[in-house]
């Protein structure tokens, strides 16, 4: 099996990389693909955002407390899918880490074994040693850009963070790409974004954008994603385009 771990990260928070994460990975479920979703942030985002998980374990008891990561794999509801969760126990790993040897590969010496055909890792808003523990695991970042002023001042630490991982803990680390969330094609500032980025990025930048959508706001809270909450939005749409060229670009 062609194993794909693709890390979705960006420092700055609220720009949607938990519902990415979890629509995308849906996505890729829908079409038969067999996926993980890791979540790495103490806020615990990802895990409520899919409903209620089988099984009380987290992704701490894997860092810290040395369990197999396949005793905290819990089952969604939604086929094909799988999760690993996390709560604010999490928020320790920093300062309990600290005298581990090689604590930067934890995490990926874990996902050797496992068979998936995508696990997503959804990070915290911050460059961390979480963060860089995810990094290092990851074949793969995916980096979701929010269409607003100061975009690409925080993209320039991120580039560096991963460029570090690639000289320090992980050489086959390479972007998958970037995307406009929360955009808004009527203003000017989002038009002037996403020619910034193009021109900055090229090739990396997908094609789909990522509206404003109240449908996409509310499905978390229900502990939906965005094709189980409304199929027919507009959030919808774009996150199945953006899965489409995830698929495409990873199976190419």
């Amino acid at each position: 099996m062609n194993k794909h771990i693709i890390t979705v990260v960006n420092q700055k928070g609220g720009v949607g990389k938990t519902t990415s994460t979890i629509n995308v990975a849906a996505y890729l479920a829908a079409n038969n693909q067999k996926v993980l979703i890791i979540d790495l942030d103490p806020q615990g985002n990802a895990t409520s955002g899919l409903g209620s998980l089988k099984g009380s374990s987290t992704i701490y008891d894997v860092l810290i407390g040395g369990s197999k990561i396949d005793n905290v794999i819990a089952e969604s509801n939604i086929k094909n899918l799988d999760m690993i969760s996390a709560d604010s126990s999490l928020s320790a790993f920093e300062t309990e880490s600290v005298g581990l040897s090689e604590r930067e590969y934890i995490l990926k010496n874990q996902l050797e074994n496992l068979s998936y055909d995508y696990i997503l890792i959804d990070c915290p808003p911050s460059l961390g040693v979480l963060t860089i523990n995810a990094l290092t695991a990851a074949d793969q970042v995916l980096i979701p850009v929010q269409a607003e002023y100061y975009a690409m001042e925080g993209l320039s630490q991120l580039l560096h963070t991963i460029q570090a991982v690639q000289e320090r803990t992980n050489s086959e680390l390479t972007i998958l790409g970037l995307f406009l969330t929360m955009y808004d094609k009527r203003t000017s500032l989002s038009q002037q974004v996403k020619k910034e980025i193009e021109n900055y990025f090229g090739e990396l930048v997908f094609k789909t954008q990522i509206p404003r959508n109240i449908r996409l706001a509310e499905a978390p809270s229900h502990g939906k994603t965005i094709f189980e909450y409304d199929s027919w939005s507009k959030g919808a749409k774009m996150y199945k385009s953006l899965g489409k060229e995830i698929l495409g670009r990873t199976n190419s």
